[in-house]
């Protein structure tokens, strides 16, 4: 019997608790709106720092040069960005920003990357075989980048007891890929103070 009342007031215990539990409260929100949870980089850290290294690189020497000697837009290719920092940054939103940063900004051409022109290269070359030859894409047709961006992400983390300070730095350049001459170096800092109190 003693079993039985025992097993009956932990269920009640349980069910308690389970009642206790409230739903998680969930809003939308404008995707540009900051909101800063845990101190970490987030979307609002990727955006801005994206537009504005792209906006200083445009507005350098480079572009000016290669338009003045060419007759027309450079092209570009976002390469690898390399994330050293303490924690899990996802560098694909970070890529496309800079891709979407540059494609706005109107003053230059921006290319796929290696992984997205085999998909096309796939299938253009299955429109070779089944596409009305009207309708199908040629080959060596392809833009060639003339600029490839390349860049980390690095952090240092200051923590003590229920306080800590995260710095991150992102550092960003612009090389001619015929020559390998850099053309364009930026340099992004962001500091965050997250206390626990």
């Amino acid at each position: 019997m003693t079993k039985l009342i025992s097993l009956c007031a932990s269920l009640s215990l349980i069910l308690c608790l389970a009642a206790c539990q409230t739903a998680p409260t969930v809003q939308r929100v404008d995707t540009m709106e900051t909101i800063d949870l845990s101190g970490r980089w987030n979307d609002t850290d990727s955006r801005l720092v994206a537009e504005e290294m792209i906006s200083d690189s445009l507005n350098r020497p480079w572009l000016m040069s290669f338009v003045e000697k060419n007759g027309r837009k450079p092209a570009v290719i976002v390469g690898t960005v390399i994330n050293r920092t303490h924690e899990l940054i996802s560098t694909d939103t970070f890529i496309r920003d800079m891709e979407r940063a540059f494609i706005n900004a109107g003053s230059v051409r921006v290319v796929q990357s290696a992984e997205a022109r085999e998909q096309l290269r796939d299938e253009r070359a299955d429109q070779q075989q089944f596409a009305d030859p009207e309708t199908a894409k040629r080959w060596r047709r392809e833009l060639g980048a003339d600029f490839m961006l390349q860049g980390v992400i690095n952090s240092i983390v200051d923590t003590n007891d229920r306080e800590k300070v995260i710095y991150y730095q992102v550092d960003l350049e612009l090389t001619d890929i015929e020559t390998n001459e850099k053309v364009w170096l930026g340099s992004k800092k962001i500091k965050k103070y997250v206390s626990r109190y």
